[in-house]
């Protein structure tokens, strides 16, 4: 049963996945993303809506404008696919920490990891947490749309626009809040106000300190991750904020050891930083009780 719920959101990732295409392309340049229409980058036509079929349709048309035979870049398959299978991993993360009762799934409050958090004692469905579950599902979703598309701007224009980070403050807070609620654990709350305060503030400092090296786009983008990692728990957090200077630490060091790049070259750290939060949201509860048992602490 779990592996039907998991496809159909891997299915509608594929739609998310054809829409941050567009989000991709448009919002860095400062244009809609409602209108007009996509339209070939090459002859302008308009792209028929047979032919903006996320991955098939570029696969029957190998590829290439269907008037003017123009190059179209594999980039665009490969983000809606990413997104279906990134959709898919979080749904997976969800459905399997809700059916089996794991504090791994959505962290260590409670409440959805009992065993009792979903299916009562005599087999019937909690509605109010299945309901709590399905909000928790549709904020990280959310996340893993903002993540994607901010990597993607982050890599072109070493960019992370105020477009698409600061809504997610006020969907994430909604969405959070929503679900802290249905599943009875306001002290969710406190943890994610605490966490997206904590990062914000740890990013602004180092700003201040560090002009060259971090932007404003980075300190505002982690408030936001320190909100979704907070409500997940503590070790989340700790975990999530480690992750994000050892990824991209260790990113730095092999550019400079194959001289890529230098020391003083700027590299885009809003990937690394979405990166490192997953590894949070994902292991951070694992990762924090195996380190702690290394210690004989866990």
């Amino acid at each position: 049963m779990i592996v039907i719920p998991v496809i159909a959101v891997g299915g509608f990732g594929l739609l998310i996945g054809s829409f941050l295409n567009v989000v991709i392309f448009r919002i860095p340049a400062g244009r809609s993303i409602v209108s007009p229409p996509s339209a070939c980058g090459s002859c302008a036509a308009a792209i028929r809506p047979w032919n903006n079929i996320p991955v098939l349709s570029w696969l029957w048309l190998r590829g290439r404008c269907h008037d003017c035979a123009a190059r179209i870049s594999a980039r665009y398959p490969l983000v809606e696919l990413g997104t279906a299978v990134f959709f898919a991993v979080v749904g997976w993360w969800v459905v399997t920490g809700v059916s089996t009762g794991s504090t791994t799934g959505l962290g260590s409050h409670g409440g959805f990891g009992s065993a009792a958090g979903i299916i009562s004692v005599d087999g019937v469905v909690d509605t109010r947490m299945a309901g709590a579950a399905t909000v928790a599902l549709v904020a990280f979703l959310y996340l893993a749309a903002v993540s994607i598309a901010l990597t993607m701007i982050d890599l072109d224009t070493h960019t992370l626009p105020n477009r698409i980070v600061l809504p997610a403050y006020a969907v994430g807070a909604v969405l959070l809040t929503g679900a802290a609620l249905l599943a009875g654990e306001p002290e969710r709350l406190l943890t994610a106000a605490i966490g997206a305060a904590a990062l914000f503030g740890l990013y602004l400092l180092m700003a201040l300190l560090y002009p060259g090296g971090m932007g404003l786009g980075d300190v505002k983008l982690a408030g936001v991750l320190g909100l979704f990692l907070g409500w997940l728990g503590w070790a989340p957090l700790a975990v999530g904020a480690f992750s994000a200077f050892l990824l991209g630490g260790l990113f730095s060091l092999v550019l400079i050891i194959t001289r890529k790049a230098t020391r003083k070259s700027g590299i885009p750290f809003g990937p690394w930083m979405l990166g490192g939060a997953w590894v949070g949201i994902f292991g951070g509860e694992a990762i924090a009780t195996g380190y702690l048992s290394l210690f004989g602490l866990a």
